[in-house]
């Protein structure tokens, strides 16, 4: 087993096509879903502000990548979606996955999301772990989703609701505040 005690991680955004061998070889490493080149152009190409990666001070090879977009669902939501989450093996269980999650999903949030949606196989308690901690819930369960024949979870963290909610505290707070207005 490796040991990476000296080493500190650092992040940045996707900046090029320069990355995408990189970020290529980490995913197909890491995950069990095949993705074909043009998958990780269409995300990587459209929405490059949306995608991080996390590295090893002492390489040039990432060792995290986070992929994900952001377009208008039929609903009328403005949707941002994780479409790819890795770290390599050796390297889990520092914070990693969970630091590109919350980069990404604060890059999303400064483009004015109201909901952020992903799919992970039923049973990576891992993710699922690591997504439930960051607030998202299960949505639905999806069949036999993957190619692999797994079934996976649709997990949802839903801004909307958190923005309604914070109105509707402001909105609290100024009754509050009047009422204590007539009182004195």
């Amino acid at each position: 087993m490796s040991t990476h005690a000296e080493s500190s991680i650092t992040y940045r955004q996707y900046v090029g096509e320069t990355d995408l061998p990189a970020i290529m070889r980490l995913v197909e490493s890491e995950l069990s879903e095949p993705y074909v080149i043009y998958t990780y152009r269409h995300f990587l190409h459209k929405w490059p502000h949306l995608s991080f990666l996390a590295f090893d001070s002492r390489s040039s090879q990432p060792v995290g990548v986070i992929v994900c977009k952001q377009s208008r669902h039929r609903n009328g939501n403005d949707r941002g979606y994780i479409g790819m989450l890795s770290v390599r093996k050796s390297w889990r269980n520092r914070g990693i996955a969970k630091t590109l999650v919350n980069l990404s999903i604060e890059a999303m949030c400064a483009h004015n999301v109201d909901e952020v949606i992903l799919e992970t196989e039923f049973d990576n308690s891992a993710a699922l772990g690591l997504y439930e901690s960051l607030g998202f819930i299960r949505e639905k369960r999806l069949f036999r989703f993957y190619l692999n024949g797994k079934d996976a979870f649709r997990l949802v963290l839903d801004f909307k609701h958190l923005k309604g909610k914070d109105a509707e505290d402001q909105q609290f707070d100024s009754w509050d505040d009047a009422d204590r207005e007539t009182r004195s």
